[in-house]
């Protein structure tokens, strides 16, 4: 088996095609989900896996798995998958080659007449972009439990449609109850979404955990006065004292190296005219880090700068936690096998921990998982000019591959 490999032009040939759908004029990908786009997507790959004999199953929050039987009915099925929809601004490799990646894996075991012990099974999981509806990673997170099937179905777009409708609308509102299908193992491959990888000169990257995070929503609120005729001493600035807490969110995760991350990315200024102080300031925080430990650290540092802000500046600043995911190790024997193949193969590696959230975090609440990444250019993704090379692809294909026959085992 050492010499097996996928069909790289094959699979290249997939990702194109299934990027046609909903293709922007930027070379990228908006297929939302539950979009009458994202039927089209879910279609082609669904007839796709028709045709290479696997059986389909749909779950009632739209998960959709596609079996390859294995020798031995008894075992649950070693699955690999991630999602079809994307960013309003996507690209063609989001999510979109790990369920390729798993098809093309099938294909190579159907050309090579290749029986597992364990059926192999290919998913894609609803809404795990969490563009149109929240919260992301739907699919994987009512699968696992982490919230109810009515949440999911009750959550709206900006247009008031529901996850439910929607679902319904087109013909992905399935009947088996999210949770009940088996997990042997879980295996997922991505583009990496950093710029890592592509930095070292490395093929592969071997995701030994995935970063938790904290996400809150930060008000700070001043008074707003002509800019002209108050004087500095005397103002309520929200902006000034905003920008401090701002400063700060990257400071405290500069403290926690080298895995600790602080973003601000949105803000909203009130009333933003150019001669008005700034009366009050919303912004966001995102803190993250794979150690929980230091994650809540991270937390405690910043409530307490908070605290010491309001006090020296004598303005209310409120400040709630809105999301948060604790660190998620993958399972040892998951990473374990992925290395394995890695060496095998003789491709360059190195661990890289995930920045991003992704469905293997809720699958590995059920099941050993394990994720492998591959480089993408510049590191760029959520982006329609995300790409990654041909070669990189395969590579990442042949290590799941070899990866998923050492779970399920031959025949």
């Amino acid at each position: 088996m050492d010499e097996l490999r996928i069909n790289g032009a094959r699979l290249w040939a997939a990702l194109m095609e299934l990027a046609k759908i909903g293709a922007t004029a930027k070379g990228g990908v908006k297929r939302l989900a539950l979009t009458d786009l994202d039927k089209q997507g879910r279609d082609l790959v669904v007839g796709w896996g028709r045709e290479a004999g696997l059986s389909i199953s749909i779950d009632q929050i739209g998960n959709v798995f596609m079996r390859r039987d294995g020798s031995d009915h008894t075992l649950a099925p070693v699955v690999t998958g991630s999602h079809i929809d994307t960013q309003p601004t996507g690209g063609k490799f989001d999510g979109n080659y790990g369920v390729l990646a798993g098809l093309e894996v099938v294909r190579t075991l159907n050309e090579r007449n290749i029986t597992t012990l364990a059926p192999i099974e290919v998913a894609f999981w609803t809404n795990e972009e969490g563009s149109r509806f929240v919260p992301v990673m739907m699919g994987s997170g009512v699968f696992c439990g982490a919230f109810s099937l009515e949440t999911a179905y009750a959550a709206t777009d900006t247009e008031g449609k529901s996850v439910g409708d929607e679902l319904a609308r087109i013909g992905y509102r399935g009947e088996q109850v999210p949770g009940r299908h088996p997990i042997g193992a879980y295996f997922e491959t991505h583009i990496e979404q950093g710029p890592v990888l592509e930095d070292a000169g490395k093929v592969i990257g071997v995701v030994p955990a995935v970063m938790g995070l904290s996400w809150y929503d930060c008000v700070v609120s001043g008074m707003e006065a002509h800019a002209g005729p108050t004087p500095m001493g005397l103002r309520k600035d929200a902006l000034q004292v905003a920008t401090r807490i701002m400063q700060e969110v990257v400071a405290i995760a500069k403290r926690y190296p080298p895995y600790g991350r602080g973003t601000v990315g949105m803000v909203q200024v009130f009333p933003n005219s150019r001669n008005v102080i700034p009366g009050e300031v919303k912004f966001s925080i995102d803190l993250r880090n794979v150690n929980e430990a230091l994650l809540n650290t991270m937390h405690e540092d910043m409530l307490a700068y908070i605290d010491q802000t309001r006090r020296d500046s004598g303005l209310a600043i409120g400040i709630e936690r809105v999301s948060h995911y604790p660190p998620c190790p993958f399972h040892p024997e998951c990473i374990d096998a992925v290395r394995r193949a890695t060496a095998k193969l003789g491709y360059s590696s190195m661990d890289v921990v995930s920045g991003a959230g992704h469905d293997a975090i809720y699958a590995a609440r059920l099941a050993p998982a394990g994720m492998i990444f591959i480089p993408c250019k510049d590191g760029i993704s959520h982006n329609e000019i995300e790409d990654a090379q041909p070669g990189h692809l395969e590579a990442g294909c042949n290590v799941l591959l070899h990866a998923m026959l050492e779970r399920a085992g031959v025949a």
